[in-house]
């Protein structure tokens, strides 16, 4: 059985579980925080990454790919070659141009650090940009590729409630906002694997916040 390794509170260990909870591939979750990663499965230490039979798996967009693979059943990408193309282009948009650029926020937005004016102007002109691009993209009809949830979505649904939240509190404006965000983050919010996702995350931050404040 697939072993998928870290912590609910990440969003890309929660992209990967929600592309196999909608597959409905069985997995087993191992916890593995940053910095306590087993260093033949994942070199850098991060997370999260995925134990299979035939040996284990780092970066979550290579994990999406063989899970599709591997198992073809309920797809999350279409059979079209070029349509295909285009999911995977809006998942990397997602993770490389939004969350990775936001990502730079958190510290301040979400844990208590603080973030320089600096860093703070470079990152809100270049998420300007950025989800200007992402808006040319994204269908948001109702899914974000298009009529049908792809691996785009399980990038989307899990990293632009961060976008949002980030750029809410360090700008006072959510960058989001022009965006069908809202109805689409509630949209996905009903369904039952997101609700799961949901759950275990809200508990493993709680666990995670606790972590950080015994550490010396």
């Amino acid at each position: 059985m697939l072993k998928l390794c870290g912590f609910a509170a990440s969003n890309y260990h929660n992209k990967v579980k929600f592309a196999l909870l909608e597959k409905g591939v069985p997995f087993e979750e191992e916890l593995a925080w940053v910095g306590q990663t087993d260093a033949a499965a994942s070199p850098l230490g991060k997370v999260p990454y995925l134990k299979t039979k035939q040996g284990a798996l780092c970066e979550s967009a290579v994990m999406l790919e063989y899970i599709e693979q591997h198992y073809p059943q309920n797809p999350l990408l279409p059979a079209d070659p070029f349509a295909a193309a285009k999911v995977r282009e809006l998942a990397l948009f997602l993770d490389l141009h939004l969350e990775l650029v936001a990502r730079n926020l958190y510290p301040e937005a979400f844990f208590g650090g603080k973030v320089s004016d600096s860093v703070k102007e470079k990152v809100g002109t270049q998420l300007e940009k950025n989800v200007a691009a992402f808006a040319n993209l994204a269908k948001f009809s109702p899914f974000v590729a298009g009529d049908t949830l792809t691996l785009a979505d399980c990038a989307a649904v899990t990293h632009l409630p961060l976008v949002s939240g980030a750029t809410k509190i360090i700008y006072g404006k959510d960058f989001l906002a022009a965006l069908p965000a809202r109805d689409y983050l509630k949209m996905m919010g009903e369904r039952p694997h997101m609700q799961t996702i949901n759950a275990d995350r809200k508990a493993n931050m709680e666990l995670m916040m606790s972590r950080m404040k015994t550490k010396p």
